[in-house]
């Protein structure tokens, strides 16, 4: 992958951020897609924030490499820190991350966060803890999307100010999402099921708090997903 042949998982990203947006990059790595969006004249400014030195480093030389130091910033920082309220930026992106940390993220660069008028992000796993923390922090679901790439199931949520409420089901599942019920997204919770249930019938049969917990986690969850798969 370079920023001429972005991942699937990454153009599908870059695809929510908006027309000329002042984008936040935050775990940018090589800086592949805030370099792919200026190439594209997609963008008029973009940081790409990391926090390791190594990662850090080749983002800088990848934005030299491509003659965009004009357009992009390379910062050094933890999350959120390397957003500035001069920077004026309008979208912010989170990519290839478990879904808690990127939450952990927004949650101690909240005042950041609202600087911004789009969040685009891409869990690798647990979108629930995303969906969560924008209930509680008045971030609303705008767009959803799933989609498989080498035999991986990403999801992409974007969200923008103002309030929503979300049942059970819409916070495990994507509302968006489980309204679609697109061949990937069974795809993904068929394996969870399958998953889980092997969990269940491997649990202790014992009455110890943390067994009932786990046991009934469990039940709740397969009954939530078997409801949205009938």
């Amino acid at each position: 992958m370079n920023s001429e042949q972005l991942s699937q998982r990454l153009k599908t990203v870059g695809s929510y951020v908006s027309s000329g947006a002042r984008l936040a990059d935050i775990g940018s790595d090589h800086a592949y897609l805030p370099c792919y969006l200026a190439k594209k004249q997609h963008i008029d400014f973009a940081i790409a924030g990391e926090v390791v030195k190594g990662p850090f480093q080749s983002a800088e030389r990848q934005v030299r490499s491509e003659g965009l130091t004009d357009v992009i910033e390379v910062r050094m920082g933890d999350g959120l820190d390397v957003v500035r309220a001069e920077d004026g930026i309008t979208d912010i992106t989170i990519a290839g991350m478990g879904g808690p940390l990127i939450a952990k993220i927004l949650e101690r660069g909240k005042i950041k966060a609202d600087l911004a008028t789009r969040l685009i992000l891409q869990p690798n796993v647990h979108a629930l803890a995303i969906r969560e923390w924008a209930v509680t922090n008045d971030w609303k679901l705008v767009a959803e999307e799933i989609l498989e790439e080498n035999q991986k199931l990403y999801e992409v949520l974007v969200l923008e100010k103002g309030a929503m409420e979300l049942n059970s089901a819409d916070l495990l599942l994507g509302p968006i999402l489980r309204q679609a019920r697109s061949e990937v997204f069974v795809k993904k919770w068929e394996r969870e099921l399958a998953e889980w249930e092997r969990i269940l019938q491997k649990l202790p049969d014992d009455d110890r708090q943390e067994v009932k917990d786990k046991r009934w986690e469990l039940k709740t969850k397969i009954q939530l997903v078997k409801e949205a798969l009938s």
